[in-house]
């Protein structure tokens, strides 16, 4: 593929950088997505809607929204024709037991039941353990799930894992042989949480057939949030419908 030059804007805490960087050229599949979207409906599978971002706000607001591991790792940037939640690099952070480095919280947000959905695109090179993840019934940064999306399956990528005062545990009871992240690709991307069943259910473009699925009751509320294990990537139109935590 060739490669167009786009204006980028860098925006951490609140400062603002302008440089140029490359971008490949847009691949086969959901294509850009970090544009203005339209406003979700109000309820999905009988949830409401909790969270809707699209990163369009000025960076003081959004700053405020969000927690990261390490605020110099994320940034707000352009990218085609609106604004992303980037991962530009790996976090100066060690978690207290082997899990992800890179993650961004969503701060005042902590659910039960829930759908989250969101365009979610991955900007590292290509490898078995290429990945993003989303992180869910986060209590603290030794008790947490997150989905693991990524290249190929093997028993420590491409599942649901429980981080559960130990290394992080594979817990998926199905799952596909892999992900296709592609070049410069947006990919829709959905979680859904049903904690009287304890069921966990994923979805990567496709959002009638999951790619993996789980069911565990061990945290039945927690914060939601973004991220990567140890590569990058961008997050654009997060949603979340559910039921908060009383």
């Amino acid at each position: 593929m060739g490669s167009v030059h786009r204006r980028a804007v860098r925006v951490v805490l609140g400062t603002v950088v302008a440089f140029i960087v490359a971008y490949p050229a847009l691949g086969a599949g959901n294509g850009s997505a970090a544009e203005t979207a339209a406003a979700p409906p109000q309820e999905m599978k009988g949830l409401k809607l909790l969270h809707f971002e699209d990163f369009e706000k000025g960076p003081e607001a959004i700053a405020k929204q969000w927690k990261p591991t390490d605020p110099k790792a994320w940034a707000v940037m352009e990218d085609g024709a609106g604004h992303a939640y980037a991962l530009t690099g790996a976090s100066d952070y060690t978690p207290p037991v082997r899990s992800p480095h890179n993650i961004s919280l969503l701060k005042d947000l902590e659910v039960t039941d829930f759908v989250l959905q969101a365009d979610m695109k991955q900007t590292g090179k290509e490898y078995g353990h290429r990945d993003m993840c989303i992180f869910f019934g986060y209590q603290d940064p030794a008790h947490f799930y997150y989905v693991h999306i990524a290249t190929k399956a093997d028993p420590h990528a491409h599942s649901v894992f429980i981080v559960n005062d130990a290394p992080r545990v594979s817990i998926a009871t199905e799952r596909t042989e892999g992900a296709d992240w592609g070049l410069d690709v947006y990919h829709k991307v959905r979680i859904e949480r049903d904690t009287t069943s304890g069921a966990i259910r994923v979805f990567f473009d496709n959002l009638d057939q999951p790619i993996m699925t789980a069911e565990d009751k061990t945290f039945l509320h927690g914060k939601v949030g973004f991220g990567s294990f140890d590569d990058t990537g961008n997050v654009d139109n997060i949603v979340v419908w559910g039921k908060k935590k009383e």
